[in-house]
């Protein structure tokens, strides 16, 4: 749902200020140069783009105090969790902040009802040509093409006098620019410098590129060969089952309330939905990844028998499908393991996943918003009624196992899109992160530079993102060792996929860390010096559970 902008007190507010006018100032800065695209062509100046521009909300700098004083078992407060209403009221943003804005875009030739205020108040809306946003925000647009897949997307060039090199060179600062005077109450403007570094027609290639693929070098390994031992307690070493994981953390726990509970996967915005008091724990998925019914049955019939024919409660999320078109490892494995592992350990607790993302575009972490914000959906470029948005409560807990370099998200966008995950936590529910699998690096084991840019031979660590996030947990891979039993010490995993770490370069460390870090770096010195981590970063201070030797049944079809 969305508020029409021209609301009768609202423009008010904004009519009531006089015009300014002011020198351009730039306020993004792609955070690394897209590897593997090249600039093809201007982008048509006819061309329509769903313009967002993400305003400045209040109170931020005491939302990690408000977020303690309802999450601290120690508070006098604990466990009073805020309402959809309070965290609208607290974290919009100011009438100033909204009149200067929407003054700013009508000073430029826009037409005020052509402008949309989100109920949540965070975001103006626009559908403008790229001929007005170019000369709006200072810029240029190009159509980027991958060099391996074809895919094509837009990207924005700071327009200056140098601009001609920069786009020769395919180099420089990819940038846009806002006034002097406004540049205080914009947080972030889209689609600009935003740029999405994996190609998303890779599910044609079958090369598991896109977002959600299982690592091509790490994680669940395949054979052809049928597996002939009795699987136990005591092949644990060798392949996690649900029993193991039952032993290793005594869960032995059946729900009694799941009419009221659900387990799911997926990731939503908090600020729009009244809490349901059925209690939700939800993964994400992005589309093309899918899960196969056959696969979880398969898999239900040898660990859970039980749940054969059981089928998780989906959500679609911004034109998302579960597409099963596209069968193989690439697009099935990593969703075929978290629904099994999950369901199976949850049995009887409904399930609810959240498929995100449609078949043309993908999806990015940021779709998770469409969940319970339909002024977020977007599809080919427009809104689109009858996509599921807007439809759903904020669940419980929160479940991603996926996540991205922190080197290739500005510092503005996950900023913004961590203070979403604090809102969650204000109405009480819990996210969980993995932190990767490549140790301190990044995926496919790249480090930075001293400029924190990813590099082959970089020596600086390069932490992921969101799981950087100081609202977020961070959860981490174990194994058990080889010949050792569910009753031994586990060990980090080291031998499948690298358990993940760092320290962020975004996020500046939480108070909760401070003595926790302090005491680990004082007491166990790590062999690294300040210019391979920052130390005053947010930690990777995980929870971590068995994650090497997971089982995945996938039933395979040629096509």
């Amino acid at each position: 749902m969305r508020l029409a902008f021209a609301l009768a007190s609202f423009l008010a507010i904004c009519l009531a200020a006089p015009p300014r006018t002011s020198h351009h100032v730039v306020h993004e800065t792609r955070a690394v140069d897209p590897v593997d695209w090249r600039i093809v062509r201007r982008l048509e100046h006819d061309k329509v783009l769903p313009m967002r521009f993400g305003l400045r909300q209040r109170n931020l700098d005491r939302i990690e105090e408000m977020l303690m004083a309802v999450s601290h078992p120690e508070s006098p407060t604990y466990g009073q969790h805020w309402t959809p209403s309070d965290v609208v009221k607290t974290f919009a943003p100011s009438g100033d902040t909204i009149a200067a804005v929407a003054n700013w875009l009508a000073d430029a030739g826009i037409a005020r009802e052509r402008l949309r205020l989100s109920v949540s108040k965070g975001w103006i809306d626009l559908n403008a040509t790229v001929g007005e946003i170019e000369d709006l925000l200072k810029t240029e647009y190009h159509v980027y093409s991958h060099s391996e897949t074809g895919d094509e997307q837009i990207g924005a060039f700071l327009f200056l006098r140098f601009i001609q090199l920069l786009v020769r060179r395919v180099e420089g600062c990819a940038s846009y620019s806002v006034p002097a005077h406004v540049q205080p109450h914009v947080d972030l403007i889209k689609p600009t410098v935003h740029f999405q570094h994996r190609p998303v027609s890779s599910r044609f290639n079958k090369r598991g590129l896109n977002l959600g693929a299982p690592s091509l070098t790490r994680g669940p390994k395949l054979s052809n060969k049928k597996i002939e031992k009795t699987l136990s307690l005591a092949t644990c070493d060798e392949a996690i089952t649900l029993d193991c994981l039952r032993a290793l953390y005594s869960v032995d726990y059946t729900p009694v309330a799941t009419d009221r509970n659900s387990y799911g996967i997926g990731g939503v915005n908090v600020h729009l939905l009244p809490r349901s008091p059925v209690t939700h724990i939800s993964p994400v998925e992005f589309t093309p990844q899918a899960f196969l019914q056959g696969d979880l049955d398969l898999f239900f019939r040898n660990f859970s028998p039980s749940l054969v024919g059981v089928k998780p409660n989906t959500v679609l999320i911004d034109g998302a499908i579960v597409q099963t078109t596209n069968q193989s490892f690439n697009f099935n494995g990593e969703s075929d393991l978290d629904l099994e592992y999950a369901m199976g350990l949850t049995n009887p607790q409904p399930i609810t996943l959240l498929q995100t993302g449609d078949i043309v575009e993908g999806a990015g972490f940021d779709n998770w918003l469409d969940a319970v914000d339909g002024s977020f959906c977007t599809f080919e470029g427009g809104d689109d009624p009858t996509q599921s948005c807007g439809i759903i409560a904020p669940p419980n807990v929160v479940s991603v196992s996926y996540g991205q370099d922190e080197s290739t998200i500005t510092a503005a966008s996950a900023m913004r899109q961590c203070q979403e995950y604090a809102k969650l936590g204000l109405m009480g529910t819990s996210v969980f992160y993995s932190s990767g699998d490549d140790g301190v690096a990044g995926n496919g084991g790249v480090c930075l530079n001293s400029e924190l840019q990813p590099v082959r031979r970089g020596t600086v660590f390069n932490p992921g993102f969101p799981v950087t996030c100081p609202f977020v947990t961070a959860v981490g891979a174990t194994q058990v060792n080889p010949g050792s039993t569910v009753n031994d010490p586990e060990g980090a995993c080291e031998q499948v996929i690298f358990s993940g770490g760092g320290f962020s370069n975004i996020f500046p460390m939480p108070s909760y860390q401070a003595d926790a870090v302090t005491e680990f770096l004082t007491n166990h010195p790590p062999p690294y010096t300040h210019g391979e981590f920052n130390n005053s970063g947010t930690e990777l201070m995980e929870t971590s559970h068995s994650s090497s030797g997971r089982l995945v049944h996938h039933l395979w079809s040629v096509h």
